[in-house]
């Protein structure tokens, strides 16, 4: 039986997690955060159609079903020479180390002032909270987007689906709410045509 070390609580860690134990390995897995967070459909926080904790699942549940040891910590240096892992509280050994911490943006200047569908889940809420600001205030101006790679500017191989659909959701709700026409949405993109890579009907609906 080998000795498993998965970093990471997503969709990835987790299902390595399954796999392994299933196969009868030890298997730890660490994350800095106590649930699994399903983005994709964190799109509908903001506009209140559910709740954070609908989109958010305990990484025990998992835990304890399968079998895995689940640790709550942050890393915080891999050793790899020695196969060890420094977390903020503890030091880790493993035989095999499986790294699935997620994707990081380029700290551009001025991010300090957005928020993000795709960032900590947390922002999903907060993105809500300023849009009820500007519902209260009764008008307002709100920009959604996405951007590129800045040390590659022509790169267009993003398709931004959850910038659009959020978009769409705030436009809808606003609709609802009969405020739309007090309301400017602008979207930004780095591309000439965002949404070309969904397709050209997709585009055609988009323009």
């Amino acid at each position: 039986m080998k000795n498993f070390l998965i970093l990471g609580g997503g969709f990835a860690g987790i299902e390595a997690a399954i796999k392994l134990r299933k196969k009868g390995h030890k298997v730890t897995l660490v994350s800095d955060r106590e649930y699994l967070f399903v983005y994709p459909i964190s799109i509908w926080i903001p506009t209140r159609s559910i709740k954070f904790e609908d989109s958010s699942i305990p990484l025990t549940r998992f835990s304890k079903k399968h079998g895995f040891e689940l640790i709550i910590d942050a890393v915080e240096k891999i050793d790899a020479s020695n196969k060890k892992v420094k977390l903020k509280g503890r030091e880790l050994e493993f035989d095999y180390l499986f790294i699935a911490l997620g994707m990081s943006k380029f700290q551009l200047k001025g991010m300090e002032n957005t928020l993000s569908i795709c960032g900590a889940p947390e922002q999903a809420e907060l993105i809500g909270v300023e849009l009820d600001k500007l519902i209260s205030k009764g008008e307002g101006k709100i920009a959604v987007g996405f951007g590129g790679n800045p040390n590659d500017p022509k790169a267009t191989g993003l398709r931004g689906g959850p910038a659009f659909e959020l978009l769409f959701n705030i436009s809808t709700y606003l609709n609802k709410k009969g405020l739309l026409n007090n309301f400017e949405l602008n979207f930004f993109a780095p591309m000439a045509e965002p949404g070309k890579k969904m397709g050209k009907k997709a585009l055609a609906n988009l323009t």
